[in-house]
């Protein structure tokens, strides 16, 4: 039996203090916003002109974001965000998240996420759905889940 394993865009992350509650683990809705910067910086990394598209009339709609929690996480703790592509349709990808304690030798799996964004035209009538540009299409391909 072979194992395949599915590329993935890593964002690395290290924890503060600011990140955790009153308890000392990291409050949930952080997870959710490094999803959003794992994307940022991929864009920013591998799509660079569909970030600059943002300035204009394009628009990434986020329209769902979800997270399940398997281990908590602590301020210090070095946590890697792998992304990878799930789906892509005409005007909509997803990506899913995958987060990792990386403070050892063996990384932990510590949480599970997923989030889907539709392609938008700001107009005068309000947004239109348009297709997925073709550069941020061709600049996750490469990190298509194998599920």
């Amino acid at each position: 039996m072979t194992t395949v394993t599915t590329p993935t865009y890593t964002y690395d992350h290290l924890v503060t203090l600011e990140e955790t509650n009153l308890v000392g683990n990291v409050y949930f809705t952080n997870y959710l916003r490094w999803q959003g910067h794992c994307r940022e910086r991929f864009l920013g990394e591998r799509a660079p002109g569909v970030l600059r598209a943002l300035r204009g009339e394009l628009a990434l709609v986020t329209v769902d974001c979800h997270c399940a929690f398997f281990s908590e996480l602590y301020a210090m703790d070095r946590v890697a965000i792998r992304m990878s592509l799930t789906a892509s349709g005409e005007h909509q990808v997803g990506m899913g998240f995958a987060y990792y304690r990386t403070n050892s030798a063996v990384p932990e799996l510590v949480a599970r996420g997923g989030q889907t964004v539709a392609c938008m035209r700001r107009t005068e009538q309000g947004m239109r759905p348009v297709p997925v540009p073709d550069e941020l299409r061709a600049a996750l391909a490469p990190y298509r889940s194998g599920t």
